[in-house]
């Protein structure tokens, strides 16, 4: 049920922010996985260092397949690869986590093009341009930003279903749910919206 792998992951959030990793012996986890797995939930999460969702989840070997893309932006790839999870594997769950303090969502707040980055950075830009309707980025920048952030996980999740017929059946029979959240680097809580 996509209710109780939500669950899951608030319960290893929470284990993450107090110090208490669940005990794994890791090596026996890898021997009773090598023939197949089983993640609960898909995590489409920024690319950036301070965001890997085994440890902000507090989640070992085979229970989260975890997706990271600068900006968690959805491409086609990203899309691929929740259909494997959800409709292949059998995940009950996806999260589109973006995070404080992103240099992505940065580089599209402050119009940044670099090579290939660029691609990336315009998929985050109607985010800034649904912000810029109703605050203004140079009167309070740090509003601004994580209202983009907000704003571009809550457009990454709709985006999932809108394209993916194969998804957006699954969410519509309730055998699969997709939730966005920001992950506050500062302090390690994520707050689900």
């Amino acid at each position: 049920m996509p209710t109780h792998s939500l669950q899951l992951l608030k319960e290893g959030n929470f284990r993450f922010l107090n110090n208490l990793k669940k005990n794994r012996d890791h090596l026996e986890v890898l021997n009773q996985l090598k023939d197949n797995q089983h993640p609960f939930a898909a995590i489409v999460s920024c690319m950036d260092s301070r965001t890997a969702a085994e440890l902000i989840f507090d989640q070992g070997f085979g229970d989260i397949f975890s997706i990271r893309i600068a900006g968690n932006v959805i491409t086609n790839g990203i899309l691929g690869s929740l259909e494997y999870a959800t409709s292949v594997v059998g995940s009950k769950l996806i999260v589109v986590l973006g995070h404080t303090n992103c240099g992505a969502i940065k580089g599209a707040c402050n119009h940044i093009h670099l090579g290939h980055l660029t691609e990336l950075i315009e998929k985050i830009e109607p985010a800034v341009a649904e912000v810029a309707k109703t605050i203004n980025q140079e009167r309070d920048y740090e509003l601004f930003e994580y209202e983009v952030t907000k704003t571009n996980v809550l457009l990454g999740a709709k985006e999932i279903t809108e394209r993916s017929p194969i998804i957006n059946d699954l969410v519509q029979a309730g055998k699969v749910g997709v939730v966005p959240a920001i992950y506050n680097i500062a302090t390690g809580k994520v707050h689900f919206l």
